[in-house]
């Protein structure tokens, strides 16, 4: 019982430190899940790590406080800098998530109020990663501060001029390529994000992303493809969505030396004229005239077909495919009630008892071809 009496007011004192822990430890759980379900449920796996951080602090600031009953006051001095040096790198890093989540909230929130009002957000989407690598750079030169032999590094890269130098000294030529190569498709806007892009090499979508390294395409088959912003400023591309919107369906089909051209092509017009995606073009001048609203010509004469083209027009490019899909049903099936012949390459053979002879439509010479003969 004395025992007790002569510590007592050590037993209380580890009490409080306890107790004081657990509600810490409370109020960050229930801070970071107010965060996570009110504001940022995409940003949970950072804001997260930012519970697990002050969860850290919190076991060592404990430690730390029971520590100074058992240990000297020199042992403890020591130990307390040590403290001092974690809970700087604790903070900077916890503020830094912090400022990080805080910008990419407030870009987020701009840009949906751009996309709301259907206006352009693609600099404000690539802002959002300029301004979240800044942070983090920044922060990271804060925690070199704490330690002596790096603070002079830090000291320079937070000067101004030698934050260049030092992304200069650590990025690879490559990456800066990729930058530089986003910085002059933010700039000069040759697409931005929701435009549809054909490249050179056949790859084509929408453009889903542009970030500070690369730039990523949604095909047709829902397949991200993602290309470094270098190359693909290097690329030779078609835009499908800069300025006029309005796109052009060419459709060719050949029929046969038989049919009728006059018809066909009637036929040809008209399902261009009806389909609904179809669109008119023509100026009032046009109009006047009586030039048809949808053109079509004899395009080619060649041993096979008669190629006619036909050009129809819809709003936009989503609109083009579905207008072509329709057109090539509609015409095949007038061109079946109008007897109107499509050209498909046949043979014909012709057999005798002593020689087959073979007539193919791609060429028009006939080869003999002489049958063995077994005497008797």
């Amino acid at each position: 019982m004395n025992l007790l009496l002569d510590h007592l007011d050590k037993i209380i004192y580890v009490g409080v430190i306890l107790i004081l822990s657990g509600v810490l430890f409370f109020l960050n759980k229930k801070l970071i899940n107010w965060l996570v379900n009110r504001y940022a449920s995409g940003e949970k796996k950072a804001l997260l790590l930012v519970k697990r951080i002050i969860s850290i602090f919190i076991i060592i600031l404990t430690v730390m406080a029971l520590s100074a009953i058992f240990i000297s006051k020199e042992n403890y001095s020591a130990l307390a800098e040590d403290f001092r040096l974690i809970a700087y790198l604790g903070i900077v890093l916890v503020f830094t998530i912090v400022f990080a989540l805080v910008a990419d909230f407030i870009v987020k929130y701009n840009i949906k109020k751009k996309l709301i009002k259907n206006q352009d957000a693609t600099n404000l989407k690539f802002l959002r990663y300029i301004v979240g690598v800044v942070i983090y750079f920044i922060g990271g030169l804060m925690m070199l501060i704490a330690f002596p032999s790096l603070k002079g590094v830090a000291q320079t890269a937070l000067g101004g001029a030698g934050v260049m130098t030092v992304i200069i000294g650590f990025a690879s030529q490559e990456a800066l390529s990729n930058v530089v190569g986003g910085l002059f498709i933010i700039s000069f806007k040759p697409f931005k994000i929701g435009d549809i892009i054909e490249l050179s090499d056949a790859n084509m979508g929408t453009v889903s992303d542009i970030t500070l390294r690369h730039t990523v395409i949604r095909n047709f088959d829902n397949q991200m493809i993602v290309i470094p912003n270098a190359i693909i400023n290097k690329e030779r591309l078609v835009n499908y969505n800069l300025n006029d919107k309005k796109a052009c369906k060419r459709l060719e089909i050949d029929i046969a030396y038989d049919s009728d051209i006059d018809v066909a092509r009637q036929i040809m017009s008209d399902a261009c004229e009806n389909h609904p995606l179809s669109i008119d073009i023509r100026s009032q001048f046009e109009i006047d005239r009586g030039v048809p609203r949808a053109k079509t010509a004899v395009v080619s004469l060649d041993r096979k077909a008669i190629t006619i083209r036909v050009w129809a027009w819809a709003n936009n490019f989503d609109d083009v495919y579905d207008l072509g899909c329709g057109l090539n049903e509609r015409i095949k099936k007038d061109f079946d009630k109008a007897g109107i012949e499509m050209a498909i390459p046949y043979r014909t053979l012709l057999s005798t008892k002593d020689a087959s002879v073979s007539f193919n439509q791609d060429d028009t010479t006939a080869v003999n071809h002489k049958t063995d003969q077994t005497e008797e």
